[in-house]
């Protein structure tokens, strides 16, 4: 076996030589570790900016659309700040330590944390409060704060349109740090998040993603794109988790298809931490040493990423019939179609891999490491240079026509996404969809029971429910405790009751 120490030295002189990795900084030019440089360029999959640079993801305030700033001190309330703006407005957070839930509910509103000698403003949830910042507005953007000791989620999207997330510490919040959901142009960067019970970074059922410069670690998921489509991936440091990147598609979701998903020039290191996730969870059955994870998603391309010392395997791919304890959705295909490996650094993975992996391997006479992993039918994917990498299961994959993905900067959208409106016939199910789906899924089980079961058990009694979701208790020994929406107003609840007891799959 090599030695680790000696590989990850190797690791940080090859990145030091190339120009190196800075997390925390804005970098107009971000180092770039891919060896993919020259011959043809990816021309393929969906090509939102026209080949023009887009750095962000709020479309630009007018002049006579920048609103007041409003300035919250220690002992204020920050939500009081947030029912007092209006469009337009800035909150400014001085440092000290808040202990509240706040949700924005309204659009273009930018809450920011000021950083003061060091000193951030901390939303601390003293291990009671379940979640820290929810937001179902419109451009939205949260910045600069610390987060932590929360039960549920740290950074919550709910069906907005045009996010940034950036520059925050998301430490001990549950289930997710930062949690976009049903939302459409988002740019998730330079946050650092860690002790995530499923994932540090999840993008669910949403479009046109940038995720960049974030540190990941000691978390179930590092950063998971799951039912989601056009999302870039790059320059993220993912170490010590149980799997370092994941892209797929969970079954029972109402949005089907993972796709056009790019990972590219990431560290992903020592991603083998025990899987700590809540049982019969999706990611609960992800094996302690997975590096990248593919499971049923397609177009996905894997560029010069650093992938090194992940135990079960650097790069780990199969279809839904391959994957423990999910309930099959005949309604998407299960299948990774178009999976794409460039060029990458991997070394020193799959070295103590799973016995179903072993046992595999086996049948290709292959003993020892293991780079790539693949298991399951695949149309249409490719590699390059494969004589590279210590390879199970890729005997069908074809030589891939390009090299690089240069002439796609980013998947965000100039000028920003159209700002979603909610029409009052529109709200239960936009609730569901933006709230319950990022738990339950229609059948099956998630992180709570599926919604054939909630069907079940209130059938004709949407009351029943709302009085539930204000106010929950523990039903079930074998799944968490249920976070309280009582943050969502009175009808809302009732039509999100209602909805849910009437949705087919």
């Amino acid at each position: 076996m090599i030695n680790r120490a000696k590989t990850l030295a190797i690791v940080i002189a090859l990145a030091a030589f190339i120009g190196g990795w800075q997390l925390g900084h804005n970098l107009d030019n971000p180092a770039q570790i891919t060896s993919s440089v020259g011959g043809a360029s990816y021309s393929g999959g969906f090509q939102a900016d026209g080949n023009e640079l887009v750095h962000g993801a709020l479309p630009p305030r007018s002049a006579d659309a920048i609103g007041q700033t409003l300035i919250v001190n220690p002992g204020d309330s920050i939500q009081a700040a947030v029912e007092v703006a209006k469009p337009g407005d800035t909150i400014r957070v001085m440092p000290g330590i808040y202990t509240e839930t706040v949700y924005i509910d309204k659009d273009d509103i930018h809450l920011v944390g000021v950083i003061q000698a060091g000193e951030r403003a901390t939303l601390d949830g003293l291990g009671k409060l379940n979640d820290a910042i929810l937001y179902s507005g419109n451009n939205i953007l949260i910045e600069n704060f610390k987060i932590t000791r929360y039960k549920g989620n740290g950074i919550m999207s709910q069906a907005g349109n045009n996010f940034e997330i950036r520059n925050n510490l998301v430490i001990d919040t549950g289930i997710y740090g930062i949690f976009p959901q049903l939302g459409s142009n988002g740019l998730i960067e330079h946050n650092v998040v860690s002790g995530i019970a499923d994932a540090a970074i999840y993008v669910g059922m949403s479009d046109n993603i940038h995720v960049a410069h974030n540190e990941v670690f000691d978390s179930v998921a590092g950063i998971e794109i799951e039912n989601s489509r056009h999302a870039i991936v790059e320059n993220n440091y993912t170490h010590h988790n149980t799997g370092g990147i994941l892209a797929f598609i969970t079954p029972g979701l109402p949005i089907k298809t993972t796709y056009d998903v790019i990972i590219r020039n990431n560290f992903i290191l020592d991603n083998n931490t025990p899987n700590f996730g809540a049982p019969g969870s999706t990611v609960s059955g992800i094996p302690a040493g997975t590096g990248i994870l593919v499971m049923a998603a397609d177009d996905v391309i894997i560029e010069g990423n650093i992938i090194v010392n992940n135990k079960v395997a650097g790069i780990l791919i199969n279809d839904h019939a391959n994957a423990s304890g999910l309930t099959l959705d005949p309604d998407a295909d299960p299948n990774p179609d178009r999976v794409m490996i460039l060029d990458n650094v991997m070394q020193n993975n799959g070295y103590d891999t799973i016995d179903e992996v072993r046992a595999f391997a086996l049948t290709e006479l292959h003993t020892g490491d293991i780079d790539i992993f693949q298991i399951g039918p695949t149309e249409g994917s490719c590699i390059i240079n494969r004589h590279r990498y210590h390879h199970v299961g890729i005997g069908d994959f074809a030589d891939c026509d390009f090299t690089n993905t240069d002439n796609i900067h980013s998947y965000l959208l100039a000028g920003g996404a159209k700002p979603r409106v909610i029409e009052p016939s529109e709200r239960g199910e936009i609730a569901y969809l933006g709230v319950c789906t990022g738990c339950h899924a229609y059948a099956g089980r998630l992180i709570g029971p599926a919604v054939e079961e909630i069907q079940a058990r209130y059938a004709g009694n949407p009351e029943g429910i709302v009085s539930y979701i204000n106010a929950p208790f523990k039903i079930r020994a074998d799944y968490p405790e249920m976070p309280a929406q009582n943050y969502l107003d009175a009808e809302t609840q009732l039509a999100v009751a209602r909805y849910m007891l009437t949705v087919k799959n």
